[in-house]
């Protein structure tokens, strides 16, 4: 299972869409947990984020989380797009 971001800019459909605000470590994976087991499997959260920490926290929440990254679009604010797991 890859967590590439892939090429920026470029992004998969959405199923659902978290706006993160100024949340950092913690409290923003907290959010992205709850919406993640909203989801289905499969299916793709686009979070947003302001915080520079997330560049780092999400791609590694990602990774312990077995879920997929599928992509980054790196702008002000950042948008990452989580494939939730396929259990």
């Amino acid at each position: 299972m890859s967590t590439d971001p892939g090429p920026t800019g470029t992004h998969p459909p959405v199923d659902a869409r978290l706006d993160a605000g100024q949340s950092s470590c913690g409290e923003l994976l907290i959010l992205i947990v709850r919406a993640m087991k909203r989801l289905e499997p499969g299916q793709v959260l686009q979070v947003t984020g302001y915080d520079p920490g997330a560049r780092e926290d999400i791609p590694a929440w990602c990774r312990l989380s077995r879920n997929t990254l599928l992509g980054v679009e790196a702008s002000r604010p950042t948008h990452y797009f989580i494939q939730k797991r396929k259990e």
